[in-house]
């Protein structure tokens, strides 16, 4: 069956395990070689090494904003064009993407390596952690036009309705990082700077790959030299919509960033080595989501550009009951098994275990919320509503959690920022269901099927 009369027909519970569960899939393999990176730098290196991880985590959450801004921007108008039958505009969207892809994380590499121990410091870096730092984030960001690259065509590859290659793209790239960091750190000796090499060679593969798929003629989507020339019109589409996911990134790295200086002023690098260890287990079980949502994403944008509501309701409600039952499940693993999950990263360090493993449970309270947030919050990023989108992916990271992160520790010491978390996830949840519910509310009847081709 043609896949664009697929995304019209074909039942939604069906289709959004289809499109969701290579990309949940992709996801957690991410999320395992991110973790298992760190588990390989924690023990092959030591709690420092956890630090400077920690402190390059918002830079490189900056170049990922940077990615997401062209490859989740191209993406929602990609499946919209093909939605409206208008394959001619979804490729110029595409090739324009291509050239942002490489021109914007190549300045952002630049204007690092110009200034690289400030932005460090910026970032939350002692002195005993600079070194770490600097020698981890220096290759990671030389390779940041490659992990765009194959970001944002990936994504492609699941707009246009083939999610298990692009599964495939996750696969590839997360094992070639995992087998090299341990080769690079656990075989050759070289500590921080084989992880970086490992995780950036491991974009290489993956982007390689999706190069090849667009090169061989595979591809729905065709990437054109002629539409790689800049179109204004099309450039302020890509961005207006992927907006939103660039700011929640942004944010997240401004949010990281003053999580880091807060910790290291309570608590000192322990602390920023349990909140490195946190965020690692808090990826693992945020992805899934997030997998669930990109899934989900093609699918909402296809039925509304068809005129469709019914069935983009549908799809909402199905991924906002799996989101839901994905974050309670991760909940639940931290609850009954804390101290094991925390001992994978610690080396045998007791005061750094007992530290992260009580943060943790108090950080992640609310998680099972977050869930509905994500989802809610994509689906006006799937229809181009950027400024709704916005203002709910900012309203966990921004909105709620950074005054939260700023005033309640001067009351709660270092315990203050661990509840600055569930604080924020409550109220933002508030907030999305709100905004959401006015939307179905007014969304218009759905346009009757055309008869099948």
């Amino acid at each position: 069956m043609d896949r664009s009369i697929a995304m019209r027909d074909q039942n939604i519970g069906s289709l959004l395990w289809k499109f969701s569960l290579p990309a949940i899939v992709g996801m957690i393999i991410n999320a395992l070689y991110n973790i298992v990176d760190r588990i390989f730098v924690g023990r092959g290196i030591g709690s420092i090494a956890i630090a400077a991880t920690t402190v390059a985590f918002p830079i490189m959450l900056i170049s990922f904003a940077v990615a997401m801004l062209i490859g989740i921007g191209a993406t929602a108008l990609i499946s919209i064009r093909l939605g409206q039958q208008k394959k001619e505009e979804s490729e110029r969207v595409a090739g324009n993407a291509v050239g942002m892809l490489i021109v914007l994380p190549s300045i952002l590499a630049v204007i690092y390596l110009l200034f690289p121990d400030p932005i460090l410091r910026f970032f939350g870096s002692s002195g005993d952690v600079l070194p770490y730092a600097r020698d981890f984030t220096h290759i990671i960001m030389m390779g940041a036009p490659i992990g765009a690259i194959s970001f944002g065509l990936n994504n492609f590859i699941r707009a246009e309705g083939n999610p298990r290659l692009a599964m495939m793209t996750q696969i590839i790239g997360g094992v070639t990082n995992v087998v090299l960091n341990y080769y690079f750190i656990f075989i050759l000796g070289m500590g921080i700077k084989g992880s970086a090499l490992g995780t950036v060679l491991g974009q290489l593969v993956s982007a390689l790959w999706v190069i090849s798929y667009f090169l061989t003629g595979r591809s729905l989507v065709k990437i054109r030299l002629k539409n790689l020339m800049p179109h204004l019109p099309t450039l302020i589409g890509i961005t207006t919509i992927g907006f939103a996911p660039f700011a929640m990134q942004m944010a997240s790295s401004i949010q990281q960033s003053i999580l880091n200086k807060t910790l290291l002023a309570y608590g000192g690098d322990l602390a920023l080595s349990a909140v490195g260890i946190i965020m690692s287990v808090l990826t693992l079980m945020f992805m899934p989501i997030v997998g669930l949502s990109q899934g989900a994403q093609p699918l909402i944008g296809f039925n509304y550009g068809a005129r469709q509501y019914d069935r983009v309701k549908e799809t909402v409600k199905i991924a906002a009951i799996a989101g839901t039952g994905i974050a309670l499940t991760g909940y639940l693993a931290i609850h009954i098994w804390p101290a094991e999950i925390v001992g994978l990263f610690s080396k045998g360090d007791t005061a750094l275990t007992d530290l992260t493993t009580q943060a943790m449970k108090v950080f992640l309270a609310l998680f099972p919320v977050v869930g509905l947030q994500i989802i809610c919050s994509n689906y006006f990023q799937a229809v181009g509503k950027p400024v709704q989108s916005t203002i709910l992916s900012l309203s966990r990271q921004v909105l709620l959690f950074i005054p939260a992160l700023l005033i309640l520790p001067r009351f709660w010491g270092i315990d203050g920022v661990w509840r600055s978390a569930p604080i924020a996830d409550g109220l933002a949840v508030l907030l999305t269901v709100t905004i959401f519910y006015l939307e179905m509310k007014y969304l218009p009847k759905s346009r009757p099927l055309a008869k099948k081709a």
